[in-house]
């Protein structure tokens, strides 16, 4: 009897650990990517939006990125809500949680420019 609990606490170590480890990976925080958020902005937003320090377009009626970043309500969690959040005016693109901290990274980073 003594064998056979201990395969059952052995088993149920095993499974313990198996799981803690393949919880450990899903919680990884990703660095998000300045280049991966740049080129969906370029796919998605730069029909409407002046994406890029230094572009000209005259009549644009869409707030540029980076008057966008220099705003000081701008932050990575209203930029995120904002993108969650359907509007009138723009495409809902249902970004995953990886593309929108990507396009959030990007954002962000043009606000020094």
């Amino acid at each position: 009897m003594r064998v056979v609990w201990t395969g059952v606490i052995a088993a149920g170590l095993f499974l313990t650990l198996d799981f803690a480890t393949s919880r450990a990976a899903d919680l990884t925080v990703r660095t998000p990517d300045l280049v991966d958020g740049k080129a969906m902005a370029e796919k998605w937003c730069s029909h409407c939006h002046m994406i890029s320090p230094g572009e000209k377009r005259a009549g644009d009626a869409a707030p540029s990125f980076t008057s966008i970043a220099r705003m000081p309500s701008t932050t990575e969690m209203s930029l995120r809500a904002f993108l969650q959040t359907p509007h009138v005016r723009m495409p809902d693109y249902h970004l995953s949680r990886d593309e929108s901290a990507d396009l959030v990274a990007y954002i962000l980073s043009l606000s020094d420019n």
